[in-house]
């Protein structure tokens, strides 16, 4: 069950202050269109979300028609697009003035739920992530890779000098804002545990910390500040709850000895602010160091054998096109049930979930929610759970998932929906 009503108030604000504006006008129809199709005909559906992130870059008019064929693109007709289209293998159609009149009048229609939106604004993207090589895969550094959008990488030091104030969309994804590495204990003695934790203890000594687990409150009170801003937060896996453990634990010391040398407050659950986290609250924190679970916020925890990947599925919601913009651009796709995957943050328990934040997707049989949306300040997040959508169980030391395998993946097209999101929402940012 979604949140209708806090959805509607975002959008009435965002008619309001000119947002979407051009959706209650048809845009105007060229000599000739191409149409790129994103329904079960498309050939590349990761390769269309590159093309139109290039075509807006290159300043072209590109209108995303919401719940037309899958959330196909329509942009005006050009040598340079259809080379690229080709050279990119994105399957196309080319279209006249007067079919363009047409389609975009049925889509205009009251009576259907389908909607246009003009992107104007490719938006600056930013991947928070180590520079250390660490043994798992990102899957939205897989998703740009393969689509072929630019990105920078920035990390702690970054984010607390102020450059995160550069980017329009921040993505976060296998992190552990709790400071307590991933909560990985049963690695300690590895190479590369042993190397974040250097890293991770140089760079809080280099910037004033005590303990990592200061740097990364430091870091993640930063991203709330951007977020209130104006930003726009992407983040998956244990990105998202360890994230919100963190903000609302800002006073109260979770970390076990084995990680910080110091106790955990014995009354930290007294201590918990959960107005300051972003989609969860009433959630307990797991301070049980061997224990791989950040909090009960996420019910994948039971062990993957209980689980069957071939009956593991979630189901989007279907939302009003006209009235609800923004989770429908969000849940753009070319079909409605999907195939879970795990992650350490595997979906959110539906009872932690705040009110007004929007639900995008649940496993209804489970009553778990796998995919998340809300606004905070003048910004929005998303969080999506799970590691990889074509990975069921990704192994640390697994190679990454090879997406020339998945054009046409349902669950990489969702993390692709959220690079487009911002291009619909031309705002000065507010520092």
């Amino acid at each position: 069950m979604r949140s209708s009503s806090s959805t509607l108030l975002l959008v009435i604000t965002l008619l309001c202050t000119g947002v979407f504006a051009h959706a209650s006008t048809p845009p105007t129809a060229h000599a000739q269109e191409i149409l790129v199709p994103m329904d079960t005909g498309q050939t590349d559906h990761l390769k269309a979300y590159g093309v139109a992130y290039w075509a807006i870059d290159q300043g072209m008019e590109v209108d995303w028609l919401l719940n037309y064929r899958g959330g196909s693109f329509l942009l005006p007709a050009s040598s340079s697009l259809t080379r690229e289209l080709n050279t990119r293998g994105v399957r196309y159609e080319q279209v006249s003035g007067s079919e363009t009149a047409r389609l975009l009048s049925d889509v205009e229609s009251p009576s259907s739920n389908q909607a246009v939106v003009r992107l104007e604004k490719a938006p600056s993207i930013a991947i928070y992530a180590p520079a250390q090589t660490l043994p798992w895969d990102d899957a939205v550094l897989l998703a740009l890779e393969y689509a072929e959008v630019p990105y920078d990488m920035i990390y702690d030091e970054e984010i607390l000098s102020g450059e995160l104030e550069q980017y329009d969309w921040l993505h976060l994804h296998h992190e552990d804002f709790t400071g307590q590495y991933g909560k990985f204990y049963q690695y300690r003695n590895t190479s590369w545990y042993q190397e974040q934790q250097r890293l991770l203890e140089g760079i809080a000594l280099a910037q004033g910390f005590r303990k990592v687990s200061e740097l990364k409150l430091a870091v993640s009170e930063t991203i709330r500040d951007y977020v209130a801003g104006g930003g726009f937060l992407f983040a998956m896996c244990s990105g998202t709850e360890t994230l919100d453990v963190a903000l609302a634990a800002r006073t109260a010391d979770i970390v076990p000895t084995a990680y910080d040398g110091d106790p955990v407050d014995p009354n930290f659950m007294e201590r918990l602010d959960y107005d300051h986290s972003f989609a969860f609250h009433n959630f307990t924190p797991n301070v049980n160091a061997t224990e791989y679970e950040h909090s009960n916020i996420d019910v994948g925890a039971p062990p993957p054998a209980l689980r069957d990947p071939a009956r593991d599925y979630f189901t989007l919601f279907d939302f009003s096109a006209k009235w609800d913009p923004v989770p429908s651009m969000l849940t753009q796709n070319h079909v409605a049930t999907i195939r879970g995957f795990l992650g350490q943050s595997t979906s959110f328990r539906k009872d932690l979930v705040k009110p007004g934040v929007t639900l995008l997707a649940e496993a209804p049989e489970r009553d778990e929610v796998k995919y998340l949306h809300g606004a905070l300040g003048q910004g929005t997040f998303t969080f999506f759970a799970g590691h990889d959508p074509e990975d069921y169980q990704h192994f640390v030391g697994d190679p990454p998932t090879d997406l020339n395998l998945h054009k046409n993946s349902p669950g990489y097209r969702l993390i692709l929906n959220n690079i487009l999101f911002p291009a619909a929402e031309p705002k000065e940012r507010k520092t």
